[in-house]
């Protein structure tokens, strides 16, 4: 099949919204529509895996590349590629396109048709997102994310979905206003909306201060980062199981993947200034959360800071500048997708049963449900970094590399107390797991609940074994990643390297820098 081969970005892209049209032109029942959105699904994901399996180990380039001039004489371009760092992202996402589609099952019964059908338009949106080239493009495809999850919450969420939805989306809205306006004052001056005219501008370091703070702000709220995470906890709360899988899997991924690819190679001077800050809020993220989440009585708000500190660790590895804490950023991100995107089917498993997620009420679970508490111990062990799992890489690469970090002044105590934030990960996550399996079947509404389904066996037992399998052999994505994360950070560490020999770079210690004088 050349036709798909030659444009198998294009395919992964846009083979959701064939699945829209089938559904809204054929497949009309409940019933249909969900076979059809897990066939799409499931095809999108193969491809997917063509693409991974296709793909050239050892460059650090854009692959698959698909460019076609589209408007203004070519200076706006649907240009689609990917690198290892998109295609690790767009693999999650596939993977778990289908694994949400089955998680609905049961649970989504009023208005499946548009369920499905914002489930797809939302994976076509984010998979776009990680591919696109043009600066353009990737704002539409950034902006669109928003208009499925906000219908997902604000249809079938909980009671106070209106006011989750309004502020997830004023939130987002705030931030990709500035980040428009950066690219925007980009394109004026590069002459074209492609993100190598942009790479290739000689930008004053007064106009790289102003243009990162644009972007990283648009960034630092989807990530979040401490302070603007305040919009999270009502969302993952409020939001269906589905919805909440996808915002703690890929969405939140959005933030952290816009750093490494746009904000860090497009404005290497403003890294040095603003890196400091940023390692800062990452570790005040990473206490921060854990110390929220050990306090919450339901179990869904506990998952949903436990997000806020577990990203903290992404930024953190991607602003230590190493190659030890970027890669452990990378991986930390696909572990977490895992790992909370999990944890959120295992409480939507378990409120379907109980409608109620106070930990308060449950208690000796694992009496009456070992599959489900047995599975359950595997994930929480996954994010807690357990080694062997699929936490434990990534988590080590970035203390390892925050560790010996030249551009976070105090970068060892910062490390210190980031790994203060793993040991209270541990204390949250045990504690929650001993209320609500271990000891005595106390609630008798508890007695009886049947373990898991067949169906819900195969939703989870997928991700189990990459948790696993990425846990035992992570060189199968770092392989793929290294390269592309060293060619995405050629123009800092050029630039860093450059001001280290002239005695200029502030976070280099003074020795070093008199001595590279002398020399």
């Amino acid at each position: 099949m050349p036709f798909i081969m030659e444009h198998l970005l294009t395919w992964v892209t846009f083979l959701p919204l064939m699945g829209v049209a089938v559904i809204l032109l054929v497949a009309r029942q409940d019933a249909a529509a969900r076979v059809t959105a897990l066939l799409f699904t499931l095809l999108d994901f193969v491809l997917s895996l063509v693409l991974f399996f296709r793909f050239e180990v050892g460059r650090g380039g854009d692959q698959f590349v698909e460019k076609i001039p589209w408007l203004f004489e070519g200076k706006i371009q649907y240009h689609l590629g990917t690198d290892g760092v998109s295609l690790v992202l767009v693999l999650l996402t596939t993977f778990l396109g289908p694994v949400v589609v089955l998680s609905t099952w049961n649970a989504i019964r009023e208005r499946v048709v548009e369920f499905m059908v914002f489930l797809l338009v939302l994976q076509t949106a984010m998979i776009g997102t990680f591919f696109v080239r043009d600066m353009l493009l990737f704002y539409v495809f950034w902006e669109a994310m928003l208009v499925p999850m906000y219908f997902l919450i604000g249809i079938w969420g909980g009671e106070r979905r209106v006011y989750a939805t309004i502020k997830f989306f004023i939130f987002t809205m705030a931030g990709s206003i500035f980040m428009l306006v950066g690219i925007l004052y980009c394109y004026f001056r590069a002459g074209s909306m492609d993100l190598a005219a942009f790479l290739a501008l000689d930008l004053g370091v007064t106009e790289q201060m102003w243009l990162f703070a644009a972007f990283i702000l648009a960034f630092s709220i989807k990530v979040p980062l401490f302070p603007f995470h305040t919009w999270l906890p009502d969302a993952h709360v409020e939001a269906p199981t589905a919805g909440s899988v996808i915002l703690a899997s890929v969405l939140l991924k959005m933030g952290t993947y816009g750093m490494l690819r746009f904000a860090l190679p497009l404005f290497p001077a403003a890294v040095g200034a603003f890196a400091p800050w940023l390692g800062i809020l990452a570790v005040i993220g990473i206490i921060y959360g854990a110390l929220v989440a050990m306090v919450q009585p339901d179990v869904k708000k506990l998952v949903a800071y436990s997000s806020v500190s577990h990203l903290g660790f992404v930024v953190l590895g991607l602003f230590s500048m190493t190659a030890a804490g970027v890669a452990g950023g990378m991986f930390v991100m696909l572990a977490h997708g895992l790992s909370t995107g999990a944890l959120f089917l295992l409480v939507g498993i378990i409120y379907e049963r109980r409608h109620t997620r106070e930990i308060a009420e449950f208690g000796g679970l694992a009496h009456g449900m070992p599959l489900y508490a047995a599975a359950f111990m595997i994930v929480t062990l996954a994010s807690i970094g357990l080694p062997g799992l699929c936490g434990f890489v990534g988590e080590f690469l970035v203390l390892f590399g925050s560790f010996q970090s030249s551009l976070l002044p105090h970068a060892r105590l910062l490390t210190v107390l980031a790994t203060v934030g793993v040991v209270l990960g541990a204390i949250y996550m045990l504690w929650m797991y001993q209320r609500v399996f271990l000891g005595p079947l106390h609630n008798e509404k508890n007695r009886g609940l049947p373990d898991l389904s067949l169906r819900e066996g195969l939703v989870l037992l997928p991700i189990l074994v990459f948790i696993v399998w990425l846990g035992v052999q992570p060189g199968l994505v770092l392989d793929r990643l290294q390269p592309s994360i060293d060619e995405i950070l050629t123009p800092v560490t050029e630039h860093y390297d450059l001001a280290d020999r002239a005695g200029t770079n502030p976070f280099v210690g003074e020795e070093l820098a008199l001595k590279e004088r002398d020399r």
